[in-house]
This record gives C-alpha cells, sequence and structure tokens, in this order.
C-alpha cells in the first residue's frame, strides 16, 4: 500500500513538473549576432540614425517622407533603425522582439514594413502569423519570441539612444545632429543638403 501511495506521489510531482515547464518557463532560444539595420548605401556621408517604435502611430506616419529621402538620395543617405518602444505602449516591446526575430532569418525590413501596415494588430498571435505570411520559418521564429531571448538585446539599444538624449520617438539623428517627430520630407531635405554642403565646403579646403 505504501509503495502504491509513492508511486501517485512520484507521478503527480512529475505531471506538475511536465505542466511547470510547458507553462511556466520561456523555451530556450539562441540569438544570432547583433547587427544593424540598414537601408540605403551603406557607405553615405549622411547617417540617419531613427530611434522607432512599432506601435507609434507619428513612426508609422513618418515612413513615406523616409522612404522618398532614400529614392532622391540613393547614393548620400544611409537609414539606420533602431528601436525605442515606449512603455506607454503595451505591444511595443514584443513588436520589436520579434522584428529581432524576423531578423535572425535575414527579413528585418520586410518584418518592419509589415508591422506598420498592421499597426492595429501587434497581439503575439499576430506577430507569428505575419512571420508564417512572410515564408520565415515559424518554428525558430516562435521559438525566438516566447523565449524573450530578444529582450536584453532591445532593452541595451533603447539605454543607448537615452544617453544621446532620445525620449520619444519617432527621433533621428542625422549625422549627430538631433531631430524629433513626425517632419515632412522638406524637413529632412533641408537638413540632408545642408550636411551634404557642409562635406562639400570641407573638401574645398
Amino acid at each position: 500500500m505504501k509503495m502504491k501511495k509513492a508511486a501517485y506521489i512520484a507521478a503527480g510531482l512529475i505531471l506538475v513538473a511536465i505542466i511547470y515547464l510547458a507553462f511556466f518557463t520561456k523555451p530556450s532560444y539562441e540569438p544570432g549576432e547583433m547587427e544593424e539595420h540598414i537601408r540605403g548605401n551603406h557607405n553615405a556621408p549622411i547617417v540617419i540614425v531613427e530611434f522607432s517604435d512599432f506601435q507609434c502611430p507619428y513612426c508609422r506616419a513618418v515612413q513615406p517622407a523616409l522612404n522618398q529621402l532614400l529614392t532622391e538620395y540613393p547614393d548620400d543617405v544611409k537609414l539606420i533603425y533602431r528601436h525605442f518602444p515606449l512603455p506607454s505602449h503595451q505591444y511595443a516591446m514584443k513588436a520589436a522582439e520579434a522584428s529581432e526575430c524576423a531578423a535572425n532569418q535575414g527579413k528585418f525590413w520586410e518584418y518592419h514594413d509589415m508591422l506598420f501596415q498592421n499597426q492595429e494588430r501587434l497581439d503575439v498571435n499576430s506577430l507569428k502569423s505575419y512571420a508564417k505570411q512572410l515564408g520565415l520559418n515559424t518554428t525558430s521564429f516562435n521559438a525566438c519570441l516566447d523565449s524573450g531571448a530578444m529582450q536584453q538585446r532591445i532593452e541595451i539599444i533603447v539605454k543607448n539612444g537615452a544617453e544621446k538624449g532620445v525620449t520619444g520617438t519617432p527621433t533621428f539623428l542625422i549625422n549627430d545632429k538631433m531631430l524629433s517627430g513626425n517632419q515632412p520630407y522638406s524637413v529632412f531635405k533641408t537638413s540632408v543638403d545642408e550636411e551634404l554642403k557642409k562635406l562639400n565646403e570641407t573638401r574645398r579646403v
């Protein structure tokens, strides 16, 4: 009788352990190396660093201006995307993590565009659905997202942005000159033209 009781207890403990592992622990995932997310000419003299939040409506609204800038200045402008999910946006951090999981499969910019196109649906199930739509390896993507492995990576980027004086989104550093908010194309163009003029003057000296 005692042996049966001990067996039941052991079985019960095993069942509890299985339930705990299934629902209360994150799957292990080893992220790849951290790389900058760049659009445009990698050797361009004008570097625009964009601190952004996938749930921020102003960040979405400024995308056409940035795309136009890259089109109009194909040789002169390089855009670098950096995360700055705001604490007030409940889905922003997980969306940022998801974009890094997509980056591990070489699809950061495709996923970036997908998130801004579907900004109203950034819950975890939707984030996984977008990965499937883009043809990513969903087993790897889901393990990455569920593990939370990318959170520390995002936090490091946010800390770096805060040290540079970033407090909100979108914020841009154009050759280290700060520009904040959803600015029209004309403002970006003026800033880029000013930087190009400075460079040309320096070359003449």
